[in-house]
């Protein structure tokens, strides 16, 4: 190649450098106006950073909204499961403190069971049918229970045995509906009246009233609202004295030959938990089991005098 286009070549070349080097240095300067090319550039760059950090600022706060909420839904959620966890303990509490007192009260009563046999049970089927009204309890002949005993709470009779297994007994509520399913009851009268107790049946239920009936009481008897209504013992099957309810209305049959009094019951017939199975002792049972406490008691009294 010839030496001039050689020579044009790197002419060319380092007017290229030196005015690339002028243009960095122009640009280096401080100046206060810039030239109109320069502010293109920057307007353009400066517009396309803003479009992408709008999004991107948009993104990172809904990222940041998202794990906010799912704190939020965290920490709500382990409230959440420690209100749970209150509740089940006042609702332990609750259980608790209510089976204490109706233990409690049925240590109470058995302190004026005296003449019966008070065997405690617990329900086991507490949801009684609407047609047959039954429950079951965990109690059965291997505790000593037979069909036709007493059954109550420590408020007041709720029905009798009806069958047993083994290990378990059904019960037949009051409110049963069973035309055999009869309580002979007697109507206290008031302890300033003069007046004697009035003997009736407790037989039938109201289901609209929520009421038993007491039926065959003789048109000439006075019943009093408020009078307390007992089982009267006469037939043998149940002891006398248990307490079925309190007469709320005393009206006279169709025939106007008797009157029937409706009875608020004294427990609750249904959600009962704790019962007592009730047996009478017959009178010969009775002294034989005074007599055994007695000889009991000597017996601790002469090994107290050994000692």
């Amino acid at each position: 190649m010839p030496p001039f286009f050689m020579n044009k070549r790197l002419i060319v070349l380092l007017l290229g450098i030196i005015l690339l080097v002028a243009l960095i240095g122009f640009s280096l300067r401080e100046r206060e106006n810039i030239s109109w090319p320069e502010q293109f550039a920057k307007d353009m760059i400066g517009f396309g950073q803003n479009i992408v950090a709008k999004p991107a600022g948009y993104a990172q706060g809904l990222i940041g909204n998202v794990q906010d909420l799912t704190n939020a839904y965290t920490e709500n959620q382990k409230l959440k499961s420690r209100l749970d966890e209150l509740a089940q303990i006042e609702a332990d509490v609750n259980n608790l403190t209510r089976d204490n007192e109706e233990l409690r009260a049925i240590l109470d009563i058995e302190e004026d069971l005296r003449e019966f046999h008070v065997v405690n049970a617990t329900v086991i089927n507490g949801n009684p049918d609407q047609w047959q009204e039954l429950i079951t309890i965990n109690k059965g002949q291997v505790n000593g229970i037979e069909p036709n005993m007493a059954v109550q709470t420590a408020s007041g009779m709720i029905g009798r045995v009806k069958d047993v297994s083994q290990f378990t007994s059904t019960v037949e509520l009051l409110s049963s509906s069973n035309p055999n399913n009869r309580v002979s009851a007697l109507i206290q009268a008031d302890e300033t009246d003069e007046a004697d107790d009035v003997t009736g049946t407790v037989e039938g239920y109201d289901p609209e009233r929520k009421e038993l009936m007491v039926k065959k009481i003789d048109s000439g008897e006075q019943v009093e609202v408020g009078s307390k209504v007992i089982t009267s013992g006469m037939g043998g099957v149940f002891p006398k004295g248990i307490l079925i309810g309190v007469v709320t209305e005393v009206s006279p049959d169709e025939y106007g030959l008797t009157q029937t009094a409706y009875v608020e019951p004294a427990s609750s017939l249904y959600g009962m938990e704790h019962v007592m199975v009730v047996e009478r002792i017959a009178a010969g049972q009775k002294d034989i089991d005074k007599d055994a406490e007695t000889r009991e008691a000597e017996e601790d009294e002469g090994e107290e005098e050994d000692e």
